[in-house]
């Protein structure tokens, strides 16, 4: 299953049936001041009176419990000169908080297995491990300490400053994720998905304390999180714990910022290259997408299933076997605002990069128009897909972490939606969409062709104006000389 099919959780969730007309499960005992909200598929959704939405999801047959936090912050919400915040914090989190001040210590002794992850739209904090009162107890202590009093110190910012740096230079050292980046920085002239989740490199080093902590305190609250337990639980016992725990948070009085930036209509293909040194040659090809709530998001991502699988699809039988390519692949940034899907193609060093790529646009917008999906192909996307979910369903840890991607498009329940949908797709939808998307004046061509030497213009840093006026004379005044005026044609009136 591609990450299209399972992350780009596409249409609204209005159609998914309330609680109440559902089986509900009254054993459960719901504490005062918690709402059952909905069910599906064994999951149940809870509201707690300072907003945190609670998602439990039991699982008897699992010996262990996944703990998972998602935050409805991502890369999309930082601003000028504060990219890389998210991701930032995801770090600190597990610095320490007022009532927890050294979590690693319990992570050892407990067993922890903890992670997290920053994207566009959403940042998860997880921890799995095994099930009992003592460790889940603790973990949700912990986990609701973390949301609103973690430390966020300038001294835990510093010594983390050398891992992230290390993050960031391993992908600058990476050439799909360099050219990843370009592609979506060419693609996005105004919209924040144009920058890389990780930040930029001077904003990461020189990021002030208190905006960190700013930004901490603006978006890490109960009603911009959700909780998912799942594994071995007592669904009951389970509620009564998050209640003493996150309950205990107030429920915040600020108002989170709304943000209105739409990416125009792209008006003209756009190319680059770059040139780095590098042992293999790379070509992406990239569209921009409407969200992935939009329903030709459903057949936008059977479409990349069929034009990127190894062995069976089509862009493989085109490059691969052909001989143009040594490898192909697919990614498509699942996003609630208008997205972007990219093809690409990896090129042996000393082949030309220029027939892969002509044969890479040939395929996608020309050739996938004209030839239909068969019927075999959307057979093998669907049952691809059905496997899919059935592995991650069967994964409690893997869910609650998948659910993350759902969550951050506006509503868990996407998750079983999207999977429905794919059943439902059809050789003509995917066609239609192909021919209405995958087009010149939609395209952003992106080339990585290795270089032991490239010739780089580096910008130097410029002195101060003092600096700049330390030996400056002026000049006696000479009088009657009309004055100068220099119009600047780039300013705003």
């Amino acid at each position: 299953m591609t990450r299209t099919l399972l992350f780009a959780l596409f249409l609204s969730a209005a159609a998914l049936v309330p609680v109440s007309a559902q089986q509900a499960t009254p054993a459960v005992k719901v504490p005062p001041g918690v709402v059952r909200v909905t069910q599906v598929e064994g999951v149940t959704e809870y509201r707690l009176a300072n907003g945190l939405q609670v998602l439990l999801f039991p699982d008897p047959s699992k010996p262990t419990i996944t703990v998972n936090v998602t935050y409805l912050v991502g890369s999309r919400m930082e601003s000028y000169g504060e990219t890389g915040m998210a991701h930032l914090l995801e770090h600190l989190i597990f610095k320490g908080s007022k009532h927890y001040p050294d979590p690693d210590k319990e992570f050892t002794r407990r067993g922890f297995k903890n992670n997290g992850s920053t994207w566009i739209d959403r940042t998860n904090y997880f921890s799995t491990f095994q099930a009992s009162d003592d460790n889940l107890r603790w973990a949700l202590g912990w986990k609701a300490d973390a949301m609103t009093q973690s430390f966020i110190a300038k001294k835990d910012l510093d010594s983390e400053m050398t891992v992230v740096r290390n993050e960031f230079e391993l992908g600058e050292n990476n050439p799909s994720r360099v050219l990843l980046q370009r592609s979506l920085a060419t693609m996005f002239d105004w919209h924040n998905y144009g920058h890389p989740t990780i930040g930029n490199r001077s904003d990461i080093e020189n990021v002030r304390i208190e905006n960190l902590q700013a930004f901490y305190h603006r978006y890490y609250q109960p009603d911009n999180a959700v909780l998912i337990v799942a594994g071995r639980i007592d669904e009951s016992r389970t509620l009564g714990w998050i209640v003493d725990t996150f309950g205990r948070i107030p429920r915040p009085t600020r108002k989170l910022p709304v943000f209105w930036t739409v990416e125009p209509t792209q008006d003209g293909e756009r190319d680059f290259v770059v040139r780095r040194q590098g042992d293999q040659q790379l070509v992406f090809l990239s569209y921009r997408v409407p969200s992935s709530l939009h329903p030709d998001a459903d057949a936008l991502g059977v479409a990349e299933e069929i034009l990127s699988d190894t062995p069976n699809g089509r862009l493989h039988k085109q490059l691969v076997e052909s001989g143009l390519a040594a490898q192909v692949f697919a990614f498509a940034l699942t996003s609630r605002d208008p997205g972007a899907l990219l093809f690409g193609a990896v090129v042996k060093k000393g082949d030309s990069l220029e027939k892969a790529r002509d044969k890479l646009i040939e395929v996608v917008e020309t050739t996938f128009a004209k030839q239909v999906p068969t019927e075999q192909e959307i057979d093998r996307v669907r049952k691809d897909s059905d496997n899919g979910f059935e592995r991650v369903l069967s994964n409690p840890e893997t869910f609650a972490v998948a659910l993350s991607e759902s969550i951050a498009l506006g509503d868990w329940r996407l998750f079983f939606l999207a999977r429905d949908k794919v059943a439902t797709v059809t050789s003509a939808q995917v066609a239609q969409v192909s021919q209405q998307y995958f087009r010149r004046d939609n395209r952003v061509v992106g080339m990585f062709v290795p270089d032991d030497n490239p010739q780089r213009a580096a910008i130097p840093v410029a002195p101060t104006p003092a600096q700049r006026l330390a030996e400056f004379k002026p000049r006696a005044a000479v009088s009657g000389s009309p004055p100068i005026t220099v119009k600047n044609t780039l300013a705003c009136a």
